[in-house]
């Protein structure tokens, strides 16, 4: 059960997850029972890493809400990054994730048509390091195709090792 349909699951980089029809999204208030779940990702919340401030006040001034009635598409990612990755202090996984890669400011080109927000799962010891959680409009599907496709192209993605493309309507 879940209140939103997979229309697809696609591995984009390493091994598929198992093929389900539906997909329930929760906030950290769940307190269900998920053990007749297919599978379970999970992720937190966090302060916003590689971010300068004025990226921070960019992305607020021009991010959507989430659950907006228009916005009955959506698209869970999530990604694994390499020990590679992980290796690298932050201040080059900065320079890698904006100023060469420009994520943000990709990011920034797409908003408001495209809500977005990110979960953290490295420091939690769960299979994906990011959940990268997208809504957006149907007639918006073309711009958020763009957006995927030229995020990764970029170099920051050399360092993915896992990555699975999951549609959704609602």
């Amino acid at each position: 059960m879940g209140q939103w349909r997979v229309k697809g699951m696609a591995p984009v980089t390493g091994p598929p997850l198992p093929t389900v029809s539906r997909l329930a999204i929760s906030d950290g208030t769940y307190a269900g029972d998920d053990s007749g779940a297919t599978w379970a990702l999970r992720g937190l919340t966090s302060n916003t890493r590689y971010t300068r401030r004025g990226e921070q006040e960019a992305l607020a001034a021009s991010q959507a809400g989430l659950g907006r009635p228009e916005a009955t598409r959506a698209a869970l990612i999530p990604i694994t990054k390499s020990e590679a990755w992980w290796e690298l202090a932050q201040d080059e996984r900065r320079k890698l994730f904006e100023e060469t890669s420009h994520h943000i400011a990709i990011g920034l080109e797409y908003l408001p048509a495209i809500a977005r927000r990110l979960y953290h799962g490295h420091d939690l010891d769960e299979p994906f390091d990011f959940l990268t959680w997208f809504e957006y409009a149907p007639r918006d599907a073309p711009v958020f195709e763009d957006l995927v496709g030229r995020l990764r192209a970029t170099r920051e993605w050399d360092y993915v090792e896992r990555e699975i493309d999951i549609r959704l309507a609602r």
